[in-house]
């Protein structure tokens, strides 16, 4: 199951995006030991930081560094973080299980968000209405949809021991199956032993984290669609942001959404060369994810 790339010779020619494609394990292994190297530093700083203060900004950093490794996530499912497929296999696997997916779940469900993007009836990111008052704006950053969404499929999936969903290739559905029953199985495991135990780690360097951390996230993420037109058009249901060299960094280049979307396997390290070529073509940019949230509640305040 691939991605195709979506390509307009009036946006890059042929050449360019032969250059683009290429992809590189060294590359990806820098990015994903800077991320997993600031999450062990931030981790470490929460259990030798005893002032309150110092650790309470410690904690929201590190919870923000947890959450954003659905980046990761992304981007190996999308088999360009690395060359090695394996590698793209197992780290996603890895950021599946620490932010709470399951590699093939999101797989499935991500490609057909990006087959059928702001397509009200099979984009499956559609599930849930787009915030329109302050109340539903509150609830959607605070990540209640997506542990609500995602957590529940997949306690759907492991314990009925099916996973019918459009999305889900039904020659897959037993995969996906014993892939939920693992994740869930390491969760429970994992806690169980903290809490028999009397060691709470689990609970300050991981879980606590990242339920402060998927509300950054939650408020990066609604920029890439929210308010964007529906239909086919990629120029027109997408959103760049152009957010600066940090952001970039932890999201691993995303706030480059147009571009991923028009290119999907543009690996993230080509993408600000894509965004280069094709930026006078954007139609939806927003020049901060703070901006572009700012501006939503405005709407939704003035609409009332």
């Amino acid at each position: 199951m691939a991605l195709q790339n979506s390509f307009s010779e009036d946006l890059l020619d042929k050449n360019q995006l032969r250059v683009f494609l290429q992809k590189s394990d060294v590359s990806g292994v820098i990015r994903v030991a800077q991320h997993f190297g600031a999450i062990c530093v931030t981790g470490a700083g929460l259990l030798f930081v005893e002032h309150s203060l110092l650790f309470s900004i410690i904690f929201v950093i590190h919870g923000i560094l947890l959450a954003f490794l659905f980046c990761p996530l992304h981007e190996a499912t999308h088999g360009s973080a690395f060359k090695s497929k394996k590698l793209n296999e197992v780290i996603a696997t890895i950021c599946g299980v620490v932010t709470a997916n399951s590699r093939l779940f999101y797989k499935f469900f991500h490609f057909a968000h990006h087959r059928y993007t702001q397509n009200d009836e099979l984009d499956p990111e559609l599930g849930m209405p787009k915030p329109t008052s302050i109340v539903e704006y509150i609830i959607w950053i605070s990540g209640w949809h997506y542990w609500r969404g995602k957590l529940g499929t997949m306690m759907r999936f492991a314990f009925s021991g099916n996973a019918k969903a459009a999305y889900v290739p039904k020659s897959q559905e037993k995969s996906v199956v014993k892939e939920c029953r693992c994740v869930l199985a390491f969760y429970i495991l994992a806690i169980s032993v903290s809490v028999l135990t009397s060691e709470y780690y689990i609970f300050i360097l991981w879980i606590g984290p990242i339920l402060i951390g998927q509300v950054f996230l939650r408020l990066y993420l609604l920029s890439e669609h929210h308010d964007c037109d529906n239909g086919s058009d990629m120029l027109r249901n997408v959103r760049t942001v152009t957010s600066g060299r940090l952001i970039n960094w932890l999201a691993w280049n995303m706030p480059y959404h147009t571009e991923h979307h028009l290119y999907p396997s543009v690996p993230f390290h080509a993408l600000p060369k894509v965004h280069n070529q094709i930026k006078d073509s954007l139609v939806h940019t927003a020049t901060s994810h703070f901006a572009f949230n700012r501006d939503y509640v405005r709407r939704i305040l003035k609409a009332r």
